[in-house]
């Protein structure tokens, strides 16, 4: 994705009647967090459960654990994104891909156009593009929850997405429209599968959390599935308007693209680490972890891609260090009888 020649494009298409910024100035922190751990905790759904039901692939602070209760920029002493005041954690399930022969391989993950690292997620923050309108960044202990994963119908609304990435280039949209399906694509895509998890920007100004991990947020009123950055108006009930934390995950299903590999009618081969085959079920946690002021900071200053000014940075030679020993001890890359936690596909 060409995502610097697509920004004026994006706004233009997305978002009617407000002010498109020239190119160069697009509002729009994007940038990457190589892989800290691939592991089978989640703090958010499962806190303490060692392990939890299904494999996570993790990254951010490396005082990841499973029950995030700590305080992360002070507990952390290294993390695997791009600014080094960013402590936070994300995660997502993980991919693989289902032989002919019935085992299981995970996908990797590849780096986003433009970025560097290794595999992780590339990560927005995005604020309106309308300057008069501010962002609150969000506070100590906040964290949030998209997606469900017993979910085995689509969903609304529909903030998460695969797509089947072309051979080279892909200049349309970067949050959830056509070409994205909210299943799995079915056929050899050449690029890849990219994944996006798009988040609320709207919270009840209170709470950190939510039981569901998601009453504490909603949608604008009035935005839609493919608006990039905060849209709409957001209701009585959250009125705060945040910024739009969107994931963007490149899985390198190229490898398997081999007629050989894929079940003899041509049934489409890959499932998420919890077993679901159609896609519905994808999602993505966050807990916030910046340091101090600095996500708030290049809210602010209304930053563009991974250069910002009011951020400290670190090469991604330095982010790729930090990584986490695997706390389940058990075998996630190699040619499984069933992915970890014994799910089968369903």
């Amino acid at each position: 994705m060409q995502w610097k020649a697509l920004a004026l494009a994006l706004f233009a298409e997305y978002v009617s009647g407000q002010t498109v910024p020239p190119i160069g100035q697009y509002p729009m922190l994007r940038f990457e967090c190589s892989q800290l751990v691939v592991d089978r905790i989640d703090p958010l759904v499962n806190p303490g459960s060692i392990p939890s039901p299904h494999l996570h692939q993790i990254v951010g602070g490396n005082s990841f654990n499973a029950t995030l209760s700590h305080d992360l920029p002070s507990a952390s002493t290294c993390t695997s994104c791009t600014f080094s005041e960013d402590f936070s954690n994300y995660w997502t399930a993980v991919l693989y891909f289902r032989a002919r022969n019935g085992t299981f391989k995970r996908v990797p993950q590849f780096v986003s156009e433009g970025l560097t690292g290794n595999g992780g997620i590339t990560v927005y923050y995005i604020p309106s593009s309308n300057k008069t309108q501010s962002v609150t960044a969000f506070k100590p202990g906040f964290r949030m929850l998209v997606g469900d994963s017993t979910a085995t119908s689509a969903p609304e609304p529909r903030k998460v997405c695969h797509r089947c990435m072309p051979k080279t280039g892909d200049n349309s949209n970067i949050n959830c429209g056509d070409p994205d399906t909210q299943t799995l694509p079915k056929g050899f895509c050449e690029g890849g599968i990219r994944t996006i998890i798009t988040f609320p920007t709207c919270w009840d100004g209170v709470n950190l959390d939510s039981p569901d991990h998601k009453s504490h947020l909603a949608y604008a009123q009035g935005s839609k599935a493919n608006d990039v950055g905060p849209t709409g108006s957001c209701p009585a009930s959250h009125p705060v308007v945040v910024p739009q934390v969107m994931y963007e995950v490149m899985w390198d299903t190229r490898i398997f693209n081999d007629k050989n590999l894929w079940p003899k009618d041509g049934a489409q081969p890959f499932v998420w680490s919890f077993g679901d085959q159609t896609g519905y079920g994808n999602h993505g946690d966050y807990v916030f972890g910046w340091k101090d002021d600095s996500l708030q900071r290049a809210m602010d200053a209304r930053c563009n891609g991974d250069t910002c000014t009011a951020l400290k940075y670190q090469a991604p030679e330095e982010a790729m260090k930090c990584t986490v020993p695997r706390v389940v001890d058990e075998d996630v890359d190699g040619w499984l009888t069933t992915l970890p936690g014994d799910h089968m596909p369903y």
